[in-house]
């Protein structure tokens, strides 16, 4: 059976963001956190080692693949900060256009600072990833 390797945690997200070794990276975490607190509207938790989440919902696949995951996040890793939104959410490449200097994989955006972006669009991605994954998993949400 499947064991999920990505679990919410109750260790400290301040002490996770202390630990980043760039000032500047740190400095953007901070502001990221900011960011993402005040308009996902739920406080930050550390998912798994690394990965900054917000809110959480339960998803379940056809295959029977389920567990839980963040609505958003973040992580500021050595090479690039991570930026977690709702995977198959059609409308993120239409504001992913205006969003910045930034590369894209299927669940993940990567940026190096928080200055190559545009706050305003980053703030759509997670209304948008939020109101995709609750009309998604409507009766999932944790």
């Amino acid at each position: 059976m499947y064991e999920q390797k990505t679990k919410e945690t109750d260790h400290s997200v301040v002490e996770f963001i202390e630990q980043v070794d760039s000032p500047k990276k740190r400095e953007d975490a901070y502001r990221l956190l900011e960011i993402f607190e005040e308009t996902s509207g739920f406080a930050a938790r550390m998912w798994g080692p690394s990965i900054i989440g917000f809110g959480s919902y339960h998803y379940r696949y056809a295959s029977g693949h389920e567990g839980d995951a963040p609505f958003v996040g973040f992580s500021p890793r050595k090479a690039k900060i991570s930026l977690y939104f709702a995977p198959g959410d059609d409308q993120r490449e239409e504001l992913l256009t205006n969003f910045g200097k930034h590369t894209a994989g299927k669940g993940c955006v990567y940026i190096n600072k928080v200055a190559d972006i545009d706050v305003e669009v980053l703030k759509q991605l997670i209304r948008k990833s939020i109101a995709f994954l609750k009309k998604t998993y409507p009766d999932q949400v944790v």
